[in-house]
């Protein structure tokens, strides 16, 4: 009779027989497993046996004395030094016949008991703990950025990524260098400025810039989102705690402030990564269009065995039938993740494939490091006043919306709504502006939300200007124009770069412009007005969703994982550490290639069949 025995077995049998010539299949300590320091041994001798006596003991079994340990040394006890070559069980095995010996045991290592962090707002952080508690309003920001995801909020105790646990094993991943190929890092940030890359000295703001149209050495985040996805992977514990308590965060800024950037640019920071010896790479982005070369830079990375950690995509569907990239590449160093809620379910908005999404992580109500405080304009009556309005139709242009939308939105026409469509008039040029000014702090961006129903040939235009005038006149910068035909409800996330400004004060306008037809589309709206800002230093948190959040979780999970087993542990072992250690999860069961959240105590215990060694016990 035949009988498997498990791999986990193979490579502990082989490490417990193998002699110095078998040395390389050592297999890494197992968590939960004592730790001790290699090649030593600390020996007790028995009372009354003499110093000769002691010696001859050592000499048989081929040790040396490194200590007698002070004044333990009196009772018989050494601290020695195992021959070259020689395992610790062989070792131990030396002293077990010999009559002058007591005992003998390695020289484990002990380490201070962790504690759950301290950080601010560790308890928000229910990804890492899930004990059932709400989430709630991230209060650093100056109107409270509001928690928007409500499903599970609540959620289920236990369902998080088990990282307390892993901690007790390893919070130290500095040997690891992780890129966020993103909108920069506000590397100034009080939780993340000790985690920073320095570039051996060659890159004194920790990173590279190539978002600009001249790249730069200077990789500040003007957005916030990179921010955001550097504190999940590195955030020292100030305020909130990173998978990662020590990091190397490389920032490689390849989008803008605006938070979308062109391929060239982010080739070049794929590229500037791998060069710069970064062994994983996150990219919380992504776009429905499939590109040769964008892969080519993927594959660089592969051939560098640089792992790539990507998000799914926030748009509820199938990546199966709408491709995003670069998470519906194919290439073996990239582990693509969608979004779980607080239930460990799959986040309404997050996208899914059966063969191109990998394994789920935490993506709903993330608290991190922000770039600076968000300032939300509520267009109600005591924002409304700083508002410019100008129309060249008597009776058009923007007004305040009635009482049946929420939130406050400016208007085109002003009976517009969602429950029923007017008519805005024809041959108008409807401007509205407002001067933002925040002393002490850099203006970064301005996001907004725009419901449509405009008919072909009239136009939406969005602008910035410095001047504190119309953007849409001399001085400024038309940076949208939406002039295509976009039936009710259609509903457009936009945002605006005010990078040019280059200080604390910036316009940002919109103007509708119609053509001389007449019609009967309902209008637009817009609403959901917040400026972007960056603080230096840092100490700002907010709260988001999406799969951009749970993309990084998964990449400090993989760089804890290379520093944990070390350099010979391939991008190919993370990713088979993470989809083989993951926690089963029926919301994921044909919904991605593995059907499993990623668990860090999983992936740490988890261990790769050896390949070429086969066994069997008859």
């Amino acid at each position: 009779m035949t009988r498997t025995i498990s791999a986990a077995l193979i490579a502990a049998l082989l490490t417990l027989s193998a002699g110095p010539a078998a040395a390389a299949l050592s297999v890494p300590r197992l968590p939960g497993e004592a730790e001790a320091v290699p090649g030593e041994l600390i020996v007790k001798f028995k009372p009354g046996v003499a110093a000769t006596g002691r010696d001859a003991s050592l000499a048989a079994a081929g040790h040396s004395t490194i200590s007698t340990m002070g004044a333990l040394g009196a009772e018989g006890w050494a601290l020695v030094r195992v021959a070259p070559g020689q395992t610790d069980a062989q070792a131990l095995a030396a002293y077990a016949g010999d009559p002058r010996v007591e005992f003998a045991e390695p020289n484990y290592i002990y380490r201070a008991s962790r504690a759950p962090p301290g950080a601010r707002f560790y308890g928000q952080q229910w990804g890492w703990k899930n004990s059932g508690q709400t989430v709630g309003t991230t209060h650093t920001q100056p109107t409270g950025s509001p928690v928007d995801y409500t499903i599970h909020n609540p959620g289920t105790t236990g369902s998080d990524m088990n990282l307390e646990k892993a901690w007790d094993q390893i919070t130290d991943c500095s040997s690891v260098v992780v890129a966020v190929v993103d909108t920069g890092v506000n590397y100034t940030h009080v939780d993340l400025a000790a985690n920073m890359w320095n570039g051996g000295g060659s890159s004194p703001r920790h990173g590279y810039n190539f978002a600009d149209a001249t790249p730069t050495d200077d990789p500040m985040d003007l957005n916030g989102h990179g921010t955001h996805v550097a504190g999940t992977i590195g955030a020292t514990g100030a305020g909130v705690t990173g998978v990662c308590w020590k990091a190397t965060i490389m920032a490689v800024r390849v989008l803008g402030a605006d938070g979308s950037g062109a391929l060239s640019g982010i080739i070049q920071g794929i590229d500037y990564a791998v060069t710069n010896h970064a062994k994983v790479i996150n990219m919380s982005l992504g776009g429905p269009g499939f590109s040769a070369v964008y892969n080519s830079a993927i594959e660089r990375a592969q051939a560098a065995d640089v792992l790539v950690v990507v998000a799914a995509g926030n748009d509820g569907t199938n990546n199966e039938a709408t491709p995003v990239y670069p998470c519906n590449f194919a290439n073996p160093n990239l582990i693509c993740v969608a979004a779980l809620d607080q239930a460990f379910g799959l986040a309404d908005f997050s996208n899914f494939g059966a063969t191109s999404v990998d394994v789920g992580a935490p993506g709903t109500n993330i608290v991190s490091t922000y770039t600076g405080p968000k300032f939300d304009d509520p267009l109600d009556s005591t924002t409304i006043p700083s508002w410019s309005f100008s129309t060249s139709t008597a009776g058009g242009g923007w007004s305040t919306s009635n009482p049946t939308i929420t939130p406050n939105m400016l208007v085109v026409p002003a009976n517009f709504d969602t429950s029923t469509p007017g008519s805005y008039k024809n041959n108008t040029d409807d401007r509205a502006w407002r001067t933002y000014t925040q002393a002490g702090l850099r203006l970064g961006s301005m996001s907004f939300g725009v419901v449509f129903d405009i008919a072909n040939g009239d136009h939406f235009r969005s602008a910035w200007s410095s001047t504190g005038s119309d953007p849409f006149g001399p001085g400024g910068h038309v940076v949208s124009d939406d002039t295509n035909v976009k039936t009710f409800p259609y509903f457009s996330n936009m945002s605006i770069d005010f990078s040019g400004c280059g200080g604390a004060t910036c316009t940002f306008g919109v103007q509708f412009q119609s053509d001389v037809n007449a019609q009967t589309s309902a209008g637009l709206g817009v609403g959901l007005v917040s400026l972007g800002t960056v603080r230096t230093p840092g100490t700002d948190y907010n709260t988001e969703n999406g799969t951009s959040m749970a993309s990084p979780a998964v990449a400090g999970l993989a760089t804890m994982l290379r520093a944990w087993h070390g350099p010979a542990f391939t991008a190919a072992d993370v990713i088979g550490a993470i989809k083989g250690g993951g926690r089963p999860n029926a919301a994921l069961a044909g919904k991605t290639t593995s059907g499993k959240s990623a668990d860090a105590m999983g992936a740490l215990a988890f261990i790769n069949p050896p390949s070429g060694v086969t066994a069997t016990v008859r």
